[in-house]
């Protein structure tokens, strides 16, 4: 059984090539990606801006997967968000933007 993102928990959901996953901007999750991406806020800014690079997307979304298989690795991660084109990351992107703004 696939489970869907919860909107209500701010979750986002990615169609990649080795099924959906789920991201889920939690306090924990959003302090690793601080960790390794510098403040969030800048984040946004450089994301508004159209600065954001691919890396940094993709650091996010790996901060913020939520019960992937167990086997995903970054590196598998990375490269089926890079299949599945920024057209379709984009939804997930607008929907973590916004709850780091927001916050729930």
């Amino acid at each position: 059984m696939t489970r869907s993102a919860n909107k209500a928990r701010g979750e986002a959901s990615l169609l990649l090539d080795s099924g959906a996953v789920i991201l889920r901007p939690s306090f924990a999750a959003l302090v690793a990606a601080e960790e390794e991406l510098g403040p969030l806020f800048a984040l946004v800014e450089r994301a508004a801006a159209g600065n954001l690079k691919l890396s940094e997307m993709v650091a996010l979304f790996w901060h913020c997967l939520y019960d992937a298989d167990a086997e995903m690795t970054r590196d598998r991660f990375s490269e089926s968000v890079a299949k599945a084109g920024l057209s379709a990351m984009t939804p997930a992107l607008k929907i973590l933007l916004g709850q780091i703004l927001s916050g729930q």
